[in-house]
C-alpha cells in the first residue's frame, strides 16, 4: 500500500489562506489530488491539493524526516501517560517511536524483537528476544507488531489487573484463551488512529528536541523508481522508512 505522509513545499495558497506562503515548508497529512477521485495517497504525487487547515508548518531543516509525524502522532495516541508502557513489542519504526516517545514521558521500557536484525537503534531503553523476559510480568504492554497469534503469549506476561494496547494493524482474527486474562483482571485497549491534540503533542517534541526522528527514514528513492522503492520497503528487514522523492525530476 503506497504511503501517504508528504513532506511539500507551498507552490500556490488560497487567495483566503493565512499564515502561510509561496515556499514554506509543511507537512502534508493525506491529499485530495485527482478531479472526483478522493485519494488517499497523497505521497504518490508530485503536486498536491489540500485545505490549508490541514498543514501542518515545519522547521525546514526537518527535512525528510518530517514525513514521520503522522506515525509518531499514532505512536503518542497508543500511549496512556498515567500508565506508561514498560512492555512494547516490535522494533519497526511504530515501536521505535512509541519507545523513544515513552522515554521522553520518563517511562523506562522494554522492547521485544523477534528479529536479531532490528535490535539495533535504541535509544534510552532495551530491546531483547521475548524469551529473555520469561516469567517476567509488565503493567502495560503495547503491541505494535500486528502479530494476532501471540495474543495469548502477551497476556500471560500481564500483571494483575495490566493493560495490553493493540496499536499494531491485525489482518488475522485475534482470539485468547478467556482463564489467564479472567486471572489476571485484564484490560483490553485498541488505540486507533491520531487526533490533532496527538500531532500537536508530537510536534512539540520534535521541535523541542525532546524526541529523535533520526534513524527511521532509512531509505530514499526518485519517485519514478517507485516500483523498486515499494519492493524493497516491503521485503527488506533493514528498510525502516522508504521515502520517494520527488525532487530534481527529468
Amino acid at each position: 500500500m503506497p504511503g501517504y505522509e508528504t513532506v511539500a513545499k507551498v507552490l500556490e495558497p488560497g487567495s483566503a489562506v493565512t499564515g502561510l506562503k509561496r515556499g514554506d515548508t509543511v507537512f502534508v497529512p493525506g491529499a485530495s489530488c485527482w478531479g472526483p477521485v478522493r485519494g488517499l495517497f497523497g505521497g504518490a504525487g508530485e503536486q498536491l491539493v489540500i485545505p490549508a487547515s490541514r498543514l501542518v508548518s515545519l522547521r525546514e531543516d526537518l527535512q525528510e524526516q518530517a514525513v514521520l509525524l503522522a506515525l509518531a502522532a499514532t505512536a503518542h495516541h497508543a500511549i496512556n501517560r498515567d500508565a506508561l508502557p514498560d512492555l512494547i513489542v516490535g522494533h519497526g519504526t511504530l515501536g521505535r517511536l512509541v519507545a523513544r516517545l515513552t522515554v521522553a514521558l520518563g517511562g523506562h521500557p522494554l522492547v521485544w524483537e523477534v528479529n536479531a536484525e532490528r535490535r539495533n537503534g535504541a535509544l534510552g531503553y532495551r530491546v531483547s528476544a521475548p524469551e529473555e523476559s520469561k516469567g517476567q510480568r509488565f503493567r502495560t504492554i503495547v503491541d505494535v507488531s500486528g502479530h494476532a497469534a501471540s495474543l495469548n503469549d502477551w497476556v500471560a506476561h500481564l500483571a494483575p489487573g495490566g493493560e495490553l494496547v493493540l496499536a499494531g494493524f491485525y489482518t488475522d482474527a485475534l482470539s485468547m484463551n478467556f482463564v489467564p486474562a479472567f486471572l489476571r483482571e485484564a484490560r483490553l485497549r485498541v488505540a486507533a488512529q491520531w487526533q490533532p491534540e496527538d500531532m500537536l503533542a508530537v510536534r512539540c517534541f520534535v521541535e523541542e528536541g525532546k524526541v529523535s526522528l533520526e534513524g527511521l527514514v532509512t531509505h530514499s528513492m526518485p519517485a519514478d523508481q517507485a516500483a523498486q522503492a515499494y519492493t524493497q520497503a516491503f521485503d527488506d528487514v533493514a528498510c525502516l522508512k522508504m521515502v520517494l522523492d520527488w525532487r530534481n525530476l527529468q
